[in-house]
């Protein structure tokens, strides 16, 4: 069986998500796919984050931009209300323990004074590393309920489709968000570049589905996905089971299931025929797949600057 390892927001129970530090631990370790989030600052500028406003799980102020500026802190504000200099004072690279529960709070390695960083910057870490082998897994953030908070979703598009050209990405990446409208926009601007539409119980309404109605296809999501533009169906785990593998292999859409942390979730997974899982824990899915003698990605070094062949 063939099945892939997807780092999520790098490798987020092992180190900072959406860093630079957290992305090369996910190489370092061997995975597909580098999966990590994007959104827009106000000066048009493309970050790394999973919140469009800025976390205080995930960052931390340090010092305002200049003195005196009146948006001041920074953490809690609309990431698409500040501009790059200002997002790159936070600190990133810290976990902050306030948050009860955390459930990476016992795993993820704190890389202080680590920085929000640019998307040209992540694919210029992929560059140093020679990792050629590894797609990167691009998603655009953006929440058609918050049009306040969200970025323009053809302008993040094009923006986003433009910078992976600059680097010669494009051919290796994937793009997905849970606004299909997204969907829609790629599928004109990179029609041979892979989309993943994502979808959890709280995003199935025809205002996250770019208007379509599940109903409207006997409420078969893979159909829908594929109407709306995707190519691969990447669903919450917990909605993975007989009905949707059988309705997503009738309509020829890959799953790729998120966000799966325990091997023996992810190996219920595989067997329901998941041909990808998206982990924040690389190094068990790795373990999984040994013990299943699946072949896994290779490990890269910069020093080394290899591919992703698999190894038995």
């Amino acid at each position: 069986m063939h099945a892939e390892i997807h780092g999520h927001r790098g490798a987020r129970g092992l180190r900072p998500e959406n860093t630079l530090p957290g992305l090369a631990h996910a190489l370092e370790l061997g995975v597909d796919a580098l999966e990590f989030d994007v959104a827009l600052t106000a000066d048009r500028r493309l970050v790394l984050t999973h919140d469009l406003t800025v976390s205080p799980v995930t960052s931390a102020d340090r010092h305002p931009a200049f003195r005196g500026d009146p948006l001041f802190p920074y953490v809690g504000r609309a990431v698409g209300e500040l501009t790059l200099a200002q997002l790159r004072t936070l600190d990133c690279g810290v976990r902050l323990p306030r948050t009860p529960g955390d459930r990476f709070a016992t795993t993820q390695v704190p890389v202080p004074e680590t920085r929000m960083p640019t998307l040209g910057a992540v694919l210029g870490l992929v560059d140093a590393y020679g990792a050629d082998g590894v797609r990167m897994h691009v998603e655009l953030k953006s929440d058609p309920t918050r049009p306040d908070l969200s970025a323009d979703p053809r302008e993040l598009t094009e923006l986003v489709v433009a910078e992976l050209e600059r680097h010669h990405r494009l051919g290796g990446a994937a793009i997905l968000s849970f606004d299909w409208r997204i969907l829609k926009a790629a599928r004109s601007l990179a029609p041979a570049t892979p989309r993943y539409a994502l979808v959890e119980r709280e995003t199935m309404t025809p205002v996250w589905f770019d208007g379509l109605r599940l109903e409207d296809f006997d409420g078969d999501l893979a159909a829908a996905a594929l109407a709306a533009g995707g190519t691969v169906l990447s669903p919450d785990h917990v909605l993975l089971d007989e009905e949707l593998a059988r309705r997503a292999e009738k309509s020829e859409m890959p799953l790729v299931v998120w966000t799966v942390n325990d091997p023996a979730r992810a190996a219920l997974m595989l067997d329901l025929g998941a041909a990808g899982i998206v982990t924040d824990y690389p190094d068990r899915m790795r373990a999984l797949w040994a013990e299943r003698g699946m072949p896994v990605p290779a490990p890269v070094s910069p020093m080394r600057g290899t591919g992703t062949r698999r190894t038995a």
